[in-house]
């Protein structure tokens, strides 16, 4: 990554990787009793795992291991990546009528943590593949 700016080609990269793997998972009905069982300690590990998991991929292949001096780039883009993966996961629920959003918007939130773990691998891998 020469320029170190978000286009929109990485952000469509990142649309179609967290799609890839949220629209399977989101068909699970066990993904959606885990947003259910989940304690929040653990919801909050899966938050966690997930932006680590984003950081550590886009450091060693998006950013080349070179993050000095371009500290808020990086987190700008770990962040906006997790942010994009949360917004495809809940789009993908609410057009299965799973993301209770009115009713119950504690529930929906867990189903999109839940499902957004697996899906912001998918999304931050494919922002990578042009990276070199």
């Amino acid at each position: 990554m020469q320029d170190n700016k978000t286009n929109f080609e990485d952000i469509g990269q990142v649309i179609i990787g967290a799609a890839a793997l949220s629209v399977p998972i989101a068909f699970s009905e066990e993904s959606w009793h885990f947003g259910q069982t989940l304690p929040p300690a653990n919801l909050f590990v899966i938050v966690l795992l997930s932006l680590g998991f984003i950081m550590l991929f886009a450091y060693q292949s998006i950013f080349q291991g070179r993050v000095s001096g371009r500290i808020p780039a990086f987190l700008f883009r770990s962040a906006l990546d997790y942010l994009i993966t949360l917004a495809v996961v809940a789009i993908v629920l609410l057009a299965l009528d799973r993301l209770p959003l009115l009713q119950d918007p504690s529930l929906a939130l867990k189903r999109m943590i839940v499902i957004s773990f697996p899906a912001s691998m998918g999304a931050v891998v494919v922002d990578a593949f042009d990276k070199e």
